[in-house]
């Protein structure tokens, strides 16, 4: 029975807590392909500069002009090793580096109606990763491989009120989809479980213009939950068949975003951001299968974000970015987490440059670099840890307006 409840709770984790590692610290993903990546996404909510801000902050879009769409392309390269600390009860080799390379794209379009009233759509995905931790691991059985991407619509109205004040809106229809493999039965051979699921919230921003140079901005995004249904079972482990069929619950805190923006002069300006995010709500999450309810508790805490950048305007057609950003752990402890989501106190570095190809076409290129407190999983069958988890993004987006 207690080596029962020990793979429950395991398992729990492996499917219920790895999507918390897509989002990089346990945090929705910042890095969506656009400008922002050169900035550490400092200023997101307050620059409004092209289409991004219809994500970024959809009441920025009062400040375009005329129609535009903004489109990014990405690629993230991830370096966890998972390195096995020889006290679990599963005997075995680790798995190495868990992530690896993932490329991602999002599209946003404004139009203006008039010079009040903005409508805008946005198409990305702030959201997934896919998980390797190969068939010949220790825990092969819980997890060998494992993907969740996330794709997000937002169809999006903004309004300006007066000179000073604008507000803005959209709702999100995120589809999500899930999938799962790992040997369900000892010696054979792995197997797949996957689903998908819909699941809606909102984004809602205000931004105040004292000056032609400062900008504040603040923006509210609701909570969204994912179901899943996956049915988990593994025959043969210490003699034994565990079978747990439930609905794993994937869930995205609410979250605040600030942002401020200032000009400095014809060459320099300067942003920043505080943020927060409700992930302490999800701290216990019930788990039924079989008539048994298990909870899990995941020690979660609410996380905090700042972020600090500067723009430089080299000339008329070059614009240079730089910031710095840090986010705290969803974790209240480092040694309390999950091998499934390496997570922790995380600071990232963007460089970036924006150039004018036309009166109505901008190119951009940046790069991004995160570095991650090492974390370690006590789990009584994989007990590991992460030694400071990377990634590095590269980005390119273009701007049209027209």
């Amino acid at each position: 029975m207690k080596t029962s409840l020990r793979f429950r709770q395991a398992i729990v984790a492996g499917v219920l807590i790895w999507p918390l590692a897509s989002l990089a610290g346990g945090l929705y993903l910042y890095e969506i392909g656009t400008s922002d990546l050169g900035l550490a996404g400092a200023g997101t909510a307050a620059r409004a500069e092209d289409a991004s801000t219809v994500y970024a902050n959809p009441a920025g879009m009062t400040r375009l002009a005329g129609d535009q769409f903004t489109l990014g392309g990405q690629a993230l390269y991830g370096k966890a090793d998972y390195k096995l600390d020889g006290q679990g009860k599963l005997g075995g080799s680790d798995p190495g580096n868990v992530i690896g390379w993932l490329p991602g794209m999002s599209g946003f379009y404004s139009h203006s109606v008039d010079d009040r009233l903005k409508l805008g759509m946005a198409v990305y995905g702030n959201f997934g990763l896919a998980l390797d931790f190969g068939d010949d691991w220790a825990g092969h059985n819980l997890m060998d491989r494992s993907a969740l991407m996330a794709l997000t619509l937002q169809p999006t109205v903004a309004y300006r009120l007066d000179d000073h004040w604008s507000i803005g809106g959209g709702l999100t229809a995120n589809y999500g989809y899930l999938k799962v493999q790992r040997d369900t039965v000892i010696g054979s051979n792995s197997q797949e479980q996957h689903d998908g699921d819909w699941a809606y919230g909102a984004r809602l921003g205000v931004m105040y213009e004292p000056s032609s140079s400062t900008r504040f901005g603040l923006v509210w995004t609701s909570k969204t939950e994912f179901d899943f249904d996956i049915n988990a079972s593994v025959t043969g482990l210490f003699g034994r068949t565990h079978t747990l069929p439930f609905a794993a619950t994937v869930p995205m805190p609410q979250q605040v975003m600030g942002s401020a923006y200032q000009r400095l002069n014809d060459r320099w300006a300067i942003m920043g951001n505080i943020g927060w995010q409700e992930w302490s709500k999800f701290s216990d999450i019930t788990v039924e299968g079989n008539n048994v309810a298990t909870t899990n508790s995941l020690k979660l805490q609410d996380t905090w974000h700042a972020a600090f950048g500067a723009q430089y305007t080299l000339n008329a057609q070059t614009r240079l970015n730089a910031g710095v950003a840090f986010d705290t752990s969803m974790y209240k402890s480092q040694s309390q987490t999950s091998f499934a989501a390496p997570s922790g106190d995380t600071w990232r570095f963007g460089v970036g440059m924006q150039y004018v190809l036309s009166p109505k076409d901008e190119i951009g290129v940046a790069a991004e670099y995160l570095r991650m407190q090492s974390s370690s999983d006590p789990s009584a069958l994989v007990s590991g840890s992460y030694d400071h988890p990377e990634m590095l993004f590269l980005s390119v987006n273009y701007t049209s307006r027209f």
